[in-house]
């Protein structure tokens, strides 16, 4: 759990101050609660957001019914010490009515997952595990990876010409991945790509 806290203003609310709670990947803002010091210290120490519950009158640690727990990944403090931001791990839905969010929206970005594909393929790449595709690919080397590369390229351009879109979307899938994992044997990740792109953009 990262923390960059230093002295919160709590007596500004009345020893309350807002705490936003934001999924660690998809960005999404979940919810939004309220924490006294106690309240704070709690989620620090058990990793799970815990706010102080205004109608109940106590501590409330998002989860304690229904099993939807938040799961700090860090927690972070404004510029004026009165406002918190956590970024979490949520686990289910986070809205009492099953919603996603509480501001009614979904919480997913399919992009997002090619991060998370690259930051599996690292691990595959760290551990290389018998029985993994993925760990074969590393144990041929460079040349092999580039040479798939290669090969799924001219099959997704035969898609794009010859094939159906169908076929196009699963052969290209086939080339970014195996992009990635050159990318990753190379010691790059796919945000260098998006930089790079970034950069000839402006």
């Amino acid at each position: 759990m990262e923390k960059e806290i230093t002295q919160l203003d709590f007596e500004k609310m009345g020893g309350l101050v807002p705490a936003i709670i934001q999924d660690s990947v998809t960005q999404k803002v979940l919810m939004l609660g309220f924490m006294n010091e106690e309240a704070l210290h709690k989620t620090v120490d058990t990793g799970k957001v815990t706010f102080f519950s205004r109608t109940k009158g106590r501590l409330w640690t998002k989860g304690e019914q229904s099993g939807n727990f938040l799961y700090v990944k860090s927690i972070r403090q404004d510029c004026d010490h009165d406002t918190l931001l956590i970024k979490a791990e949520p686990c289910g839905p986070v809205c009492h009515t099953g919603a996603d969010t509480c501001f009614g929206e979904k919480n997913e970005d399919d992009f997002l997952f090619i991060q998370y594909l690259q930051d599996f393929i690292e691990k595959r790449k760290n551990e290389m595990p018998e029985g993994s595709y993925t760990t074969t690919l590393f144990r041929l080397g460079v040349n092999r990876m580039a040479q798939k590369v290669g090969e799924e390229a001219v099959e997704t351009v035969i898609e794009a010409t010859n094939g159906t879109d169908d076929r196009l979307i699963y052969e290209a899938s086939d080339l970014l991945y195996h992009l990635i994992v050159l990318l990753t044997s190379k010691g790059y990740r796919i945000e260098d790509l998006a930089r790079e792109l970034k950069k000839r953009h402006k």
